[in-house]
């Protein structure tokens, strides 16, 4: 019997067959023959694959599906891809995650990596065999940006194996959150993305990084992932004893039966191909024309995401049909099942797509802003590390109240003209210094004073965005205003700056030099990085508005560290190791899920404490607790609890990784100086100390109590005037008039 009944799933793109299958099929069957697949033994006995196997398994046939279009030897070289990416995965699972031999492990993945270079090693095994012919086939015709994607994509889905097979050997289930980062690198769709430019056309390689083109890549990688999880959940979890399906990781966070997680799976799926239209149709369009791309790389952009829709439509109609998952109940369109006739396939796939998506759209876009939702109990915080204070808290201060009058932070603004943004007695309550006294607890009294200041200056840019242009939808306002911003912090000393027009300059102006003065140029391009993408995470909460939109959970989530300015904080603890550091040892799973479980923490915090703040007096929707409540249906203390539990398992996660998986990653690592790993160290304590700050700075700043908001949210007093203009791009203008004209 299958484990559950597949749900109905979202597949908004009709799926279309190669007409050169039957000659890939015979061309993968030889190469594999060729290249000692169909031989390779179980350590156990018996051959990983024999032909029948291969045959049932049919990867022409999902290569056909998912690439429609292309020719007879591209249809082979990709199906020869998958059938070596799908033999690693297999004979890696015989070898080593079912004897749970993990140096062994290390070491063949290691040697495995030396294939996708021009001097390999000589073959040992199917795998290297595989790898090295197509790497000679595949490379030549490709430039070198796509080269080091492909090449980045492929080591993840090797190296990062090591991460399940060592969940498999503790018996460990992965947190929801950690679980998409992972299966997005272990799994191999941001690999297949990279197979689907071959096929297509290459990305423009200056645009291929930037936001709307990286979620397109992340939105197929991870429905094509939780897709296959439903699919391969018997076989995997029930059968070979893996404990790394999305299904498997749900019914354990959520504490549901196996049905109801795969609904929960299936609905995070719908969420993801929305997030993918959402983001084509909204996003790529404006970032093409910000960049001014030339009709042949808007082709090619269009090329890329034809072929992801492709890939998708294709990937379910294989799974559908083939031998390797559990599909009973899955029929193909065409086949029997209630009504027959001319038609009857294709009704029934727009019946149930329909209502899938309808149901996923619902979600996202039936929130009425401005409900009055009450003060939200707290939870309780599982926090294990200590507050430490600085003494320069006072000091601290007596300074932030006289930088932050000096900046213009009390003043009257176009956009915000009766009673200003903030006023001194607001500000006060906020107590920035009190935060930055337990975040950088060791710094001196400059020190702290900065970090103040930039605490001010991020959540009064955090707070002026949405107050200035939100209500009015003025997009393009915004987007002046951030790349006004962009300027006043230059790489190089003798660059020109622009003469500050409003508070939030002058204050980045001032910030800037501060800070950005004994940096490096390196280290300087490292921080406005972060600053940047806290500005272009505030145009994407003002983006997501003007549509009525809650974020998709996953999209949330990682936008979430950007908007809380969490990226440059972690710019800011890099400043002072990276001339000891490689800087390659951050993408290192260690390192990298350390900090994000960290920011996640922090940022989750911040949702739990402003929920009352945020939905009922700003009408906003970018909270977790809102978009948990929405997803799952939930009232909003099941959804508070629900943030919770991440944060819990999040910080559960933190504390494994800096007592364990940290330590044990340096003392693999003699390549690493002492200073560096005094420095990686550091930095988790820094983590640790910056987590503790940031919720004991919640409970007990007044900037979230109820009183506090009914002060300033139901005084009559603080009114937008209605004599300047309004409309698109105004509030630009108005941001960069005198204060005096309002008045």
């Amino acid at each position: 019997m299958q484990a559950f009944t597949l749900p109905d799933f979202y597949v908004p793109y009709p799926a279309r067959l190669n007409t050169h299958v039957e000659r890939s099929r015979a061309h993968s069957m030889a190469w594999a023959k060729e290249m000692g697949m169909l031989d390779a033994p179980k350590p156990g006995g018996g051959l990983v694959w024999d032909e029948t196997a291969l045959a049932r398994m049919d990867y022409a046939l999902m290569c056909g599906y998912t690439h429609p279009d292309c020719d007879g030897p591209t249809l082979d070289l990709i199906t020869d891809w998958y059938v070596w990416v799908f033999f690693f995965d297999d004979h890696f699972l015989e070898e080593f995650k079912h004897s749970r031999d993990l140096e062994g492990a290390q070491a063949y993945l290691d040697r495995l990596e030396l294939f996708m270079s021009d001097s390999p090693p000589e073959v040992s095994n199917p795998a290297e065999a595989g790898l090295k012919d197509l790497w000679e086939r595949t490379v030549p015709a490709m430039s070198e940006g796509w080269r080091r994607r492909f090449v980045t994509s492929t080591r993840n889905l090797m190296a990062e194996s090591m991460w399940e097979l060592e969940n498999i050997d503790r018996g460990r289930i992965a947190n929801p959150i950690e679980y998409v980062q992972m299966r997005r690198r272990v799994g191999g769709a941001p690999w297949s993305a990279n197979l689907v430019e071959y096929v297509s056309a290459e990305l423009p390689d200056v645009l291929a990084g930037e936001r709307p083109i990286t979620v397109l890549s992340d939105t197929f990688s991870d429905a094509v992932h939780l897709r296959n999880d439903l699919f391969s959940y018997q076989r995997e979890v029930q059968e070979e004893g893996e404990n790394s399906n999305a299904v498997l990781v749900f019914e354990r966070f959520f504490g549901v039966p196996t049905q109801e997680a795969a609904e929960l799976v299936n609905d995070l799926l719908t969420s993801r191909l929305q997030q993918f239209e959402n983001t084509a149709l909204t996003e790529v369009p404006g970032l093409l024309a910000g960049r001014g791309a030339p009709p042949h790389e808007q082709a090619a952009v269009a090329a890329y995401v034809k072929g992801l829709q492709d890939w998708q439509s294709g990937g379910h109609e294989w799974h559908v049909r083939s031998s390797r998952y559990m599909n009973e109940g899955a029929v193909p369109e065409g086949l029997p099942l209630g009504p027959t006739g001319l038609g009857t396939g294709s009704l029934r796939q727009v019946v149930s797509t329909g209502k899938q998506g309808l149901r996923g759209w619902a979600k996202q876009h039936s929130h009425v802003p401005f409900q009055p939702v009450g003060h939200l109990p707290l939870p309780g915080f599982h926090m294990p590390y200590p507050v430490r204070m600085s003494p320069h808290l006072e000091t601290a201060r007596r300074h932030g109240v006289g930088w932050a009058r000096e900046m213009g932070f009390f003043d009257s603004v176009p956009g915000v003209e009766s009673g200003g943004l903030w006023d001194e007695r607001r500000f006060r309550g906020f107590d920035f210094a009190h935060c930055a006294a337990m975040i950088n607890a060791g710094g001196n009294s400059e020190q702290v004073d900065l970090s103040a200041d930039w605490l001010a200056w991020g959540t009064y840019g955090d707070d002026f965005y949405p107050a200035v242009f939100g209500a009015s939808r003025d997009l393009l306002g915004a987007r002046l205003c951030t790349e006004r911003l962009i300027q006043f912090m230059p790489l190089d000393d003798d660059q020109p700056v622009l003469v500050p027009g409003s508070p939030l300059e002058r204050a980045l102006q001032d910030l800037w030099r501060r800070t950005a003065g004994p940096m490096t140029r390196q280290g300087r391009q490292l921080f406005r990085v972060g600053v940047e993408k806290m500005l272009a995470a505030w145009e994407w909460e003002l983006a997501n508005q003007a549509q009525n939109r809650i974020p998709d959970p996953i999209d949330y989530v990682e936008m979430r560290r950007s908007t809380f300015g969490s990226e440059m904080t972690s710019a800011l603890a890099r400043m002072g190791s990276m001339d000891v550091v490689p800087q390659e040892i951050y993408q290192h799973r260690v390192v990298r899920e350390l900090e994000t479980a960290a920011l996640d923490y922090a940022a989750f915090t911040n949702d739990l404490f402003s929920y009352q703040k945020e939905i009922e007096y700003e009408g906003e929707a970018h909270n977790l607790v809102l978009v948990v409540e929405k997803f799952l249906d939930v009232d909003r203390l099941t959804a508070r609890d629900v943030v919770a539990d991440l944060m819990t398992a999040r910080m559960r996660q933190f504390e494994h990784l800096a007592d364990h998986e940290l330590p044990a990653l340096l003392a693999a690592r003699p390549d690493l100086t002492p200073e560096a790993q005094a420095a990686l160290t550091r930095q988790a304590d820094d983590l640790k100390e910056w987590m503790s700050g940031i919720l004991e700075w919640h409970l007990r700043c007044v900037r979230y109590t109820e009183a506090e908001l009914k002060r300033v949210h139901e005084n009559p007093d603080r009114r937008a005037p209605d004599h300047l203009p309004t409309g698109l791009g105004t509030s630009a203008l108005r941001a960069h008039l005198p204060a005096s004209v309002s008045r």
